[in-house]
């Protein structure tokens, strides 16, 4: 669901980026008026895990790939806005240090999955879930649906997206000058994968969450909850999620078998294969972030053995989790020294 640079125009990209800087905004402000000590690490282990899931590429019928994305279940334990800073986290250090996705695109990518996901998802699940107990069978069926239809929405927009591209952007004699997929080829292939595939992973995994959660640390799932565990012991209260993070980390190589490119995620010497030329935009603005460290998970250099590449994989998730850990816990003092005020300095949060 990615759309790497060159696929939109800079105006569409300028556009969406304008588009997220109010949500961006009302995200930090809402999540400095309301983070407790305990959701720190809870944030860290949801930026590391949408980061993580993503990795897992999983074949389309069409012989593309797609990924699950895991803004529902952000969205259902942190809270939407929570949730759009943690997938925000997560796709910016998959643009600038794994070339994964794109700086131009940035916006884009953060509003179809940051924004659209987690608030779709969110609002599905409040109708579903209602007022019923955090243990009712209609908490885990309302994120699990909620999830499905977020991603969906998510994947419908980027279609969009695309599939608007030839149709504003063109030469004189009609030729693309970004994506060159028309709304009734970028709709029903976007779809295609996340309606069959991609939305069922995502219900599934969000689903089984909320029910591990019902069993085991319910009270994540009741807003605003009043539990709260110290900053500084990131473990404490969560151990087992820790430990599930660190089993997805090390399964993550299994994102490596799946065959193909996710649609409309390919170079622009692919594309040029596929349709025959190489829009100009799309030749242009494609190579505008060349730096990348990582690129595609991989050292730099010639191709790796399965086993190497599947070290780097591994490599590349824990050094992720590295920075989101550190991101995440400036995040938290950021705002303990913002809202400690010189009466309450001497209190326990």
């Amino acid at each position: 669901m990615h759309i790497p640079d060159g696929y939109l125009s800079p105006s569409t990209c300028i556009t969406m980026g304008a588009a997220m800087t109010p949500v961006w905004a009302m995200a930090v402000k809402r999540v400095k008026s309301t983070l407790k000590s305990r959701q720190v690490p809870l944030m860290a282990i949801g930026a590391a895990f949408s980061f993580t899931i993503m990795m897992y590429n999983v074949p389309i019928p069409d012989g593309t790939t797609a990924h699950a994305v895991g803004g529902g279940l952000l969205a259902v334990v942190l809270g939407p806005w929570a949730a759009t800073i943690c997938i925000t986290i997560a796709l910016a250090i998959q643009a600038l240090l794994f070339g994964d996705g794109g700086i131009w695109s940035f916006g884009a990518n953060c509003f179809n999955m940051a924004f659209l996901i987690p608030f779709v998802a969110y609002g599905v699940y409040r109708i579903v879930a209602g007022n019923s107990e955090p243990t009712a069978t209609r908490r885990w069926l309302g994120a699990a649906l909620g999830s499905y239809i977020g991603i969906n929405a998510a994947a419908l927009a980027a279609a969009v997206e695309l599939g608007l591209q030839p149709l504003l952007f063109h030469t004189a004699n009609g030729t693309p000058l970004y994506a060159p997929y028309p709304l009734q080829l970028s709709v029903p292939a976007m779809l295609l994968a996340h309606l069959t595939v991609a939305g069922g992973v995502e219900a599934v995994v969000t689903g089984m969450v909320v029910k591990f959660l019902q069993l085991h640390n319910p009270s994540l799932l009741i807003a605003q909850s009043a539990s709260k565990v110290s900053a500084s012991t990131p473990f404490a209260g969560y151990r087992k999620l820790w430990w599930g993070l660190a089993v997805l980390i090390a399964l993550s190589p299994l994102g490596l078998l799946a065959q193909g490119t996710a649609w409309g995620e390919w170079g622009s010497d692919e594309v040029g294969k596929l349709v025959g030329y190489i829009p100009a935009g799309l030749a242009r603005l494609s190579g505008s972030w060349s730096h990348a460290p990582l690129p595609d998970y991989a050292l730099p250099g010639p191709e790796h053995g399965l086993w190497a590449s599947a070290a780097v994989y591994i490599l590349c998730a824990i050094i992720a989790l590295a920075i989101i850990f550190l991101l995440t816990n400036l995040l938290g003092r950021f705002q303990s020294t913002e809202t400690r005020s010189p009466e309450n300095s001497g209190q326990e949060d």
